[in-house]
């Protein structure tokens, strides 16, 4: 894929993609262990996790001619580590984790057109924010969600890693 070429939609994930979506987060912080060494990024993904999270939230999955690409979680209930004294108060937030793109396609644009995508999601939602934190080391998605139009709000360190709150209106 070329950046820019974008042929795909975010859709919503059922149980029946959990093994999949398991196998995508797992390769993700495997290639990232490869590349920064073993930290927080580390953990592998299980099908019992993603299962969860089609509980508690919306899994919205990307597929590119049948294959997996890029996967994310949006959820009205904030994730049980995020302060919400760091964000700007407001009625509808909407909390995005467990973002992840193959590896492959890192950097080509497919986490960017994701952010979009779910941009749109929320205000359909509706949201009126979206939230979410991130390491800012070099493992870390910081660069990549201020690159994407996120707005910093605060900073901590959890596990001796800074880590960066983040927020977007819709």
């Amino acid at each position: 894929m070329t950046p820019g070429s974008h042929r795909f939609k975010l859709v919503a994930a059922t149980p029946a993609d959990a093994s999949a979506i398991a196998i995508l987060r797992t390769v993700v912080a495997l290639d990232l262990t490869r590349r920064y060494g073993k930290g927080h990024w580390s953990s592998a993904a299980t099908e019992r996790g993603v299962l969860n999270d089609l509980r508690t939230g919306s899994v919205l999955i990307a597929r590119r001619r049948g294959r997996l690409i890029a996967t994310l979680r949006l959820a009205t209930k904030k994730p049980w580590a995020i302060d919400v004294s760091y964000f700007t108060p407001c009625v509808r937030p909407l909390y995005l984790t467990s973002m992840a793109v193959t590896p492959d396609l890192q950097g080509a644009g497919v986490g960017t057109h994701c952010l979009g995508l779910a941009q749109q999601v929320a205000r359909e939602w509706p949201a009126d924010m979206l939230r979410l934190d991130a390491y800012d080391g070099p493992a870390g998605a910081g660069a990549f969600y201020r690159k994407c139009g996120f707005r910093e709000t605060g900073r901590a360190v959890y596990r001796g890693n800074p880590l960066v709150y983040f927020e977007l209106p819709v």
